[in-house]
């Protein structure tokens, strides 16, 4: 049996409209919610294909609807919902020291660009995004739970702008 026998490929994809608040300091939870405690983790359901399954997260995507905005963001991968800070443009936390044995490794995205269109950026192998990412997913779940980080501020964004983030995982 070679490598890739076995293996599936799966595209998960996730939308939310983050509150945008007011301007977003670097280190700052890009979230739908600024109140406290309203805020909810990125939820990627369906990354495997059986409950505690395994696999690769081999690219991934972030694409804004608001166009010129150019930050730097970070996924934080976990498999059960985190319980460091989820709300919308608060000072990040994420991995607490309680959420280690649940943590898997973070996505760097390059700067985000746009040429005319939507801001994106795109991590994979080839850049230093920290891909391929080995995920394992808890007993009884299909599911990993992220945070989206902004390493840099940003200033242009609008309440209600939709963020999507798409992995591409190799489920085994």
């Amino acid at each position: 049996m070679t490598i890739l026998e076995g293996m599936r490929l799966g595209v998960i994809s996730v939308t939310k409209a983050v509150a945008a608040a007011g301007n977003y300091a670097a280190e700052d939870v890009l979230s739908e919610n600024a109140g406290a405690g309203q805020g909810t983790a990125w939820t990627f359901s369906g990354v495997v294909d059986v409950e505690g399954g395994t696999g690769y997260i081999t690219k991934a995507h972030v694409i804004c609807e608001t166009t010129a905005l150019t930050p730097r963001l970070t996924l934080f991968l976990f498999s059960a919902t985190p319980t460091g800070e989820l709300d919308d443009n608060a000072a990040n936390n994420n991995p607490i020291h309680a959420d280690l044995a649940n943590y898997l490794g973070k996505i760097d995205f390059p700067a985000m660009e746009d040429l005319g269109g939507d801001s994106e950026a795109i991590a994979s192998p080839s850049t230093v995004g920290n891909l391929p990412l080995a995920i394992k997913c808890a007993a009884g779940s299909k599911a990993l739970y992220g945070v989206l980080v902004t390493r840099d501020a940003i200033t242009g964004e609008s309440a209600g702008d939709d963020y999507t983030i798409v992995l591409t995982a190799e489920r085994y």
